[in-house]
C-alpha cells in the first residue's frame, strides 16, 4: 500500500534527480560555452574561417577534444614536457599527418649509397652544442600545408655547412627545391628525401637565395633562370652510420644535421615546451634538423631539433627530444637516417 509519506519521498527523490541531471547539464553547458569562446578566440588568432555552420560545428568538436586532451596531459604532471593549443587544435592527428610528414624514409634502401663517415674519429665531443648560438642557423621557417619538410631539412644543413665555410649565413631556397628537383623520388610537397635533396644542390652547382626564389606552399613550375643563380653550393654528402646516437652526435658537435623521425603522435603536434620524452613509434615520416645537443636541469640529455612549422610551435619552432635511450634507432628514430652535406 502505497502512503501519502511513500509518494512524498519519491517525489522528493525524483525533485533531486532532476535538479542533479539539470546541474550535469548545466555544468556541461556552461563548459561547452567556455570551450566555445575559446575556439572563437583562437580562430581569430589565427584567422581561421570555415565554409559554413556545419563544418564549424566539426572542427568545434575536434578543439575541444584536442582541448581536453592537453590539459588532462599537462595536469597529470608526470611528463617533463608540456602541451598546447596550437595553430593545428582543429584538426585530427590524420589531417594534421597526410599534408605535413611526407619523409619518403621507406624509398631510401632502394638508392642507399655506400658512405664514408668522415667524423668517426672525433674523439673531442662536448656536453653541449648548440648552432644557433654560432651563427649557422636561420630562423625557423614555416612550410605549411605542403609536405616539403625534406626540403627544408635539406636547406637548413646546406646553410649551415655554408655558413661555417665562408663566415656568410644565408637563407636559401627550399621552393627551388619544390619546384626543380622533381625528376627522382623528390616530388614536392608530395614528399621526398633529404639525401635525394642534396644530390640535386650538388648536380645544379648550388641554391639561389630565399629572397630571390621566395616560398610559396605549393608546386610550382621550375624557375629555370632562378635555378640557374647560385647564393651557396656543396660539394657532397654523407650518411650518418644507422642506429647510433653516439655518432650522430659526432656529426652534430661538427655542423647541423638532417635526421628523419616519427611525428605522427598527438603529443609531438602539440609539443610546447621541455624534453620531449613522449611515446612514438620508427616509423620515419617528417624531415627535421639537429642544430645541437645538451642536457636539461634535471639532467636529461636531448637532442635539440629545428622544426618547419613556425614559431607558434614548440619552443619558439624548436624542440628538445630526448637523447640517449634505450633503442639503438632513438626517440622517434631520430638516429635511423641522418646525413649532412659536406663543402
Amino acid at each position: 500500500m502505497v502512503t501519502k509519506f511513500h509518494l512524498c519521498h519519491i517525489s522528493l527523490a525524483m525533485l533531486f534527480c532532476m535538479a542533479f541531471w539539470a546541474l550535469q547539464v548545466t555544468s556541461r553547458t556552461l563548459q561547452d560555452a567556455s570551450i566555445y569562446e575559446r575556439h572563437e578566440e583562437w580562430m581569430a588568432r589565427y584567422s581561421r574561417v570555415y565554409k559554413d555552420p556545419q563544418e564549424k560545428e566539426k572542427r568545434f568538436r575536434i578543439f575541444k577534444q584536442n582541448m581536453n586532451y592537453i590539459e588532462a596531459f599537462n595536469n597529470a604532471a608526470n611528463k617533463p614536457y608540456k602541451l598546447a593549443i596550437n595553430q593545428f587544435a582543429d584538426l585530427t592527428n590524420e589531417e594534421f599527418i597526410a599534408p605535413r610528414n611526407r619523409f619518403k624514409g621507406h624509398m631510401r634502401s632502394s638508392i642507399i649509397k655506400t658512405t664514408t663517415f668522415k667524423y668517426e674519429n672525433v674523439t673531442s665531443v662536448p656536453s653541449t652544442v648548440d648552432w644557433r648560438q654560432k651563427g649557422a642557423v636561420t630562423p625557423v621557417k614555416d612550410q605549411g600545408q605542403c609536405g616539403c619538410c625534406w626540403a627544408f631539412s635539406a636547406v637548413a644543413s646546406a646553410e649551415g655547412i655554408h655558413q661555417l665555410t665562408t663566415g656568410k649565413l644565408i637563407s636559401l631556397s627550399e621552393q627551388e627545391l619544390v619546384d626543380c628537383d622533381t625528376k627522382g623520388v623528390d616530388q614536392g610537397c608530395e614528399g621526398g628525401l633529404m639525401d635525394d635533396a642534396f644530390k640535386f644542390i650538388i648536380q645544379n652547382n648550388g641554391l639561389n637565395t630565399e629572397a630571390n626564389y621566395p616560398f610559396k606552399g605549393v608546386d610550382g613550375t621550375c624557375n629555370a633562370k632562378a635555378a640557374s643563380s647560385h647564393a651557396a653550393t656543396i660539394r657532397g654528402y654523407e650518411d650518418v652510420p644507422a642506429n647510433n646516437e653516439k655518432a650522430l652526435q659526432k656529426a652534430v658537435t661538427n655542423q647541423p644535421v638532417s635526421v628523419a623521425i616519427d611525428a605522427s603522435g598527438s603529443d609531438f603536434k602539440f609539443y610546447k615546451s621541455g624534453v620531449f620524452t613522449g611515446s612514438c613509434g620508427t616509423e620515419l615520416d617528417h624531415g627535421v634538423t639537429a642544430v645541437g645537443y645538451g642536457v636539461s636541469d634535471d639532467g636529461t640529455e636531448y637532442w635539440l631539433v629545428k622544426n618547419s612549422w613556425g614559431t607558434e610551435w614548440g619552443e619558439e619552432g624548436y624542440i628538445r627530444m630526448q637523447r640517449g635511450v634505450d633503442s639503438e634507432e632513438g626517440l622517434c628514430g631520430i638516429a635511423m637516417q641522418a646525413s649532412y652535406p659536406t663543402a
